[in-house]
């Protein structure tokens, strides 16, 4: 029986291809091609966010302890 490292088949969010673009270099994208295309759209401003970020979006993580790094939760 071999083991072979299977891989979430996700959606890329540029063209919709499905396959295993978290395993790849560009993941989530399928290429570098839809990746650059995306990239555009946020310096185009076709992507922005919702609202300006507040002090108050940030109180949860103001008693963290600092070992905690909340951009990688502890699993």
């Amino acid at each position: 029986m071999t083991t072979e490292k299977t891989h979430l088949v996700v959606r890329c969010p540029q063209c919709g291809r499905r396959g295993t673009w978290l395993a790849r270099p560009h993941g989530p994208f399928c290429s570098e091609r839809c990746q650059l295309i995306d990239m555009g759209g946020w310096f185009d401003e076709r992507f922005r966010i919702s609202e300006p970020l507040r002090p108050d979006h940030f109180r949860e993580f103001e008693e963290l302890p600092p070992e905690i790094d909340p951009d990688h939760p502890q699993d």
